[in-house]
């Protein structure tokens, strides 16, 4: 009995020492492998030989204990946690040279060889860089060589002989001169083709480039992580391009460009990789400074769907949610559903659907020709210049859009230009010029209980102009709108108004319509 006991406290023993020692193996800090936290020296080669000694394990998570750390770029492998704990600053080198060799990149949807990213990795699985820490992109020497500032230097230096030399054969989009920038400044963070990532927690500033941008990877999550990068080129803030099952939650983003974007590809090129962005849920997060609050595209040629945006706030942005392309790229957009979602400030527009983002001829449909169908927005409110913008194209127009639940106040309303199955229930906002909902060569309108809360005199609350069947029903316009409904140019056809309360609208109609049909109860003009 004695022995019995004996030998199980040591295998007890053994096994918690067993235990001790993997749980001690599988963390790594960085300072036992020579980086130094007091600002000297580049830490680089150490912290790559910490990420290859855990590797060499099976995976481990690489320990940054406070100080601030001077580093180029950090190349991850399998199963591999970066851990940067409050107080600690990685601060990543502005030398361009500490970024070669270059690697397989994607830059704006286009597939090219390219400057290192700061954090980067290729056909990985099981990735993650979280902490209380900061990661500073020291980004400042980087903007200088955008594109304008680029075209203005005439500069031809050795990356960018470097970058010619390497991407001769790169499928370049439609629109030529891009490549002729000379180099192109990388990603602050991008994973290419990589399973199970997670970002979380950190703040990030001064990005190059774009800041959180994967590329092909599938179970991606961004969580409770801050970016803020100062008015700068192009430093988006969330780019997933390309992936599947991305969630985004619970993160602060301030930035010189879109907040969060969401790409599939460039053109040519993203039509040859034809891989699309899907499945992303994107929750409870704050964007203050920004082009876009989330946008999709212009780079969309692989395709967008499911996708869903809620419970966020918008907050002094250019615009808020932006769907943007163009003819060339090609690519379906569908199943957007975007709800609860407060804007304030918004200096153009808080909902916008533009298929012509660049100037274009009308051409026959192709596989060059985009599609946006299938999106749902409600329960919006806030504060706005232009409360939403959508343009089709003439060959492709913008299919089954509703607006419901929709409360804010802006200068304009809704516009709608080559748009079928549009829908507007359950609108109450509050503009002081034009028309609250101004269609052209629009399909199939379902217009459902409308309201200008502060209508204007001489301004009419729906403008249908070459309209084809539309529904206009439960209205109960505001005391003081001028003209109810007024109908532009010779083809608007099967208008159907019905079941309003007009009595305080002082005209109801103005112009004509053929096969349709009017009831209102005040004094309502013959139907033409």
């Amino acid at each position: 009995m004695i022995k019995s006991i004996y030998y199980r406290g040591i295998i007890t023993v053994l096994f918690c020492v067993a235990m001790f020692s993997t749980q001690a193996q599988s963390w790594l800090n960085v300072l036992d492998f020579g980086a130094k936290k007091d600002s000297t020296g580049n830490n680089t080669l150490a912290i790559q030989k910490a990420i290859t000694a855990a590797a060499n394990k099976g995976g481990g998570t690489i320990y940054f204990p406070a100080g601030k750390y001077i580093t180029g770029p950090i190349h991850l492998k399998s199963n591999i946690t970066i851990f940067i704990d409050a107080g600690a600053e990685l601060h990543f080198s502005d030398n361009f040279d500490d970024y070669l060799p270059m690697v397989e990149s994607r830059w704006e949807g286009t597939t090219v060889i390219n400057f290192s990213p700061l954090f980067y990795g290729n056909n990985l699985e099981n990735i993650s860089i979280q902490g209380r820490g900061l990661i500073d992109g020291h980004g400042k020497k980087w903007w200088g060589y955008s594109e304008v500032e680029v075209k203005k230097q005439q500069e031809d230096s050795k990356w960018q002989k470097e970058f010619k030399r390497l991407n001769k054969d790169v499928l370049a989009p439609d629109l030529p001169g891009w490549i002729e920038r000379g180099f192109l400044r990388p990603p602050f963070i991008q994973f290419l083709n990589c399973k199970n990532v997670q970002i979380k927690d950190i703040k990030i500033q001064n990005s190059p480039f774009w800041t959180i941008n994967p590329q092909y990877c599938d179970n991606v999550t961004v969580d409770g992580v801050t970016i803020d990068n100062p008015p700068s080129p192009n430093t988006d803030g969330i780019n997933p391009e390309s992936c599947s099952n991305v969630r985004i939650a619970n993160c602060h983003i301030s930035v010189g460009d879109d907040c969060i974007t969401i790409k599939s590809g460039k053109d040519r090129s993203g039509r040859k990789v034809n891989i699309p962005a899907e499945n992303y849920t994107i929750t409870n997060c704050t964007m203050l400074r920004g082009h876009g609050g989330v946008v999709i595209g212009s780079e969309m040629s692989g395709g967008v769907k499911n996708i869903t945006i809620s419970n966020c706030i918008f907050d002094g942005t250019d615009r808020g949610i932006r769907l943007k392309t163009a003819r060339g790229r090609g690519g379906i957009v569908e199943n957007i559903q975007v709800s609860n979602i407060v804007m304030r400030n918004i200096r153009d527009q808080a909902i916008v659907m533009d298929m012509q983002y660049a100037k274009s001829e009308v051409e026959p449909v192709s596989e060059r020709t985009p599609k946006f169908r299938n999106i749902f927005i409600s329960n919006l409110s806030g504060t706005t210049n232009r409360i939403a913008s959508m343009r089709g194209l003439e060959e492709m127009p913008i299919e089954n859009v509703v607006f419901s639940d929709i409360h804010m106040q802006g200068n304009t309303g809704f516009s709608a230009l080559h748009v079928n199955g549009l829908m507007l229930s359950n609108v109450s906002v509050a503009i002081n010029q034009g028309a609250l909902l101004k269609v052209s060569s629009g399909k199939e309108l379902d217009i459902l209980n409308i309201k200008n809360t502060s209508p204007m005199a001489d301004n009419a609350l729906i403008e249908l102009e070459n309209c084809t069947s539309a529904n206009v029903q439960n209205c109960f316009p505001a005391s003081g709108t001028a003209l109810f409904l007024d109908l532009l140019g010779a083809t608007n056809q099967e208008i159907y108004v019905h079941g309003n309360n007009l009595v305080r609208t002082k005209q109801v109609l103005r112009g004509t319509y053929k096969n349709g049909q009017l009831t209102a109860n005040i004094n309502p003009p013959e139907n033409k």
